[in-house]
């Protein structure tokens, strides 16, 4: 469906993403090395969302399930997160609306089409079931680190990232390196080995 987009478009739009990514480690390693300990600031949350949002579009531009499936997840974590750091309650309403419908607006454009996707996705000779099954492992994992972080912070009643965060993204970070190198992407090899370093 997206054949026609430049190839250069595609990876300004991933490595784009990567960048906000990158902002976000680097911004929240230099805080926490000035607060003595790690913590959480509200630029993290910020440039996750704006991340997700440009890798969400790079995962459907590439074909790429396992993005999609990692971005969708983490996307409300995200969220949760700007709410938990007091953000959500000084945005506007509308922005209230749109963040959290956005990616079950996308999510319904990608269905409209969905027997193509499903073509594209999971019976796609240039990523075999195999591989997508591995990928789509190592995004669920370096989300799950979301899942982790967010269930802890709930229960402290603010946002942290522990040392727990940290151990689980550079296990599924190593995997999406792995599917990275196999599939020649690289935006997802460079946006893991920086954040793995």
């Amino acid at each position: 469906m997206f054949e026609n987009i430049p190839t250069w478009l595609t990876l300004t739009l991933g490595f784009s993403a990567q960048t906000f990514f990158g902002l976000r480690t680097a911004l929240q390693w230099l805080k926490s090395e000035m607060a003595h300990k790690s913590v959480s600031p509200v630029s993290y949350w910020i440039f996750s969302v704006i991340g997700a949002c440009l890798m969400f579009i790079y995962g459907v531009l590439r074909n790429d399930f396992s993005i999609i499936l990692g971005q969708f997840i983490a996307y409300f974590i995200y969220l949760w997160n700007l709410h938990a750091n007091g953000i959500w309650s000084r945005m506007k309403t509308l922005t209230k609306i749109l963040l959290p419908a956005l990616p079950f607006v996308a999510a319904l454009l990608l269905l409209k089409d969905a027997q193509e996707y499903s073509q594209n996705f999971f019976r796609n000779s240039d990523i075999p079931l195999w591989l997508v099954v591995f990928g789509s492992t190592g995004q669920l994992m370096f989300t799950l680190r979301f899942v982790y972080q967010f269930i802890y912070s709930h229960r402290r009643h603010m946002s942290v990232l522990p040392a727990g965060f940290w151990l689980i993204s550079i296990v599924g970070s190593g995997m999406i390196i792995i599917y990275g190198i196999i599939r020649l992407d690289p935006v997802l090899i460079l946006g893991q080995v920086f954040g793995f370093v």
